[in-house]
């Protein structure tokens, strides 16, 4: 595996967690929004990961971060008797979001983190192959 393939690993990591930041941004702005009805409410999403293994020029293994997708979590929404809300169903009833602030709140640390390590990867390769120049001089 060369130095360079290096970066394009750290550059997949980091393209994916922006991805899940992006994500959990959106849970976190929806996590007070109602809805009248259950199948128009907010559902959490999350992104899905996959490692992807492919031949490199040199014959070795070469893993990348692919993102397969975004999926709305299947958890009920909560629902709230209130005839006087505007969005209230014929029964009185609104719907609220499945998101849990707490929850999204961990994986945006945990995504920060795994963004910066990605770039920390990234910046010691750099170092390393500049060093590795300068032993020629």
């Amino acid at each position: 595996m060369s130095l360079f393939s290096i970066f394009d690993i750290a550059g997949s990591g980091m393209s994916a967690q922006s991805l899940r930041l992006n994500t959990t941004a959106s849970n976190l702005a929806n996590v007070d929004s109602v809805s009248s009805s259950v199948d128009q409410t907010y559902r959490s999403r999350q992104p899905v990961f996959a490692t992807v293994l492919d031949e490199a020029q040199d014959g070795m293994k070469q893993g990348s971060v692919q993102v397969r997708g975004v999926v709305e979590s299947q958890a009920p929404v909560r629902e709230e008797y209130n005839p006087s809300h505007p969005l209230a169903n014929e029964d009185g009833y609104v719907f609220h979001s499945n998101v849990d602030p707490i929850t999204e709140m961990a994986n945006m640390m945990s995504a920060s983190r795994s963004y910066q390590n990605n770039i920390e990867i990234a910046n010691t390769s750099k170092q390393l192959l500049l060093k590795t120049l300068q032993l020629g001089q």
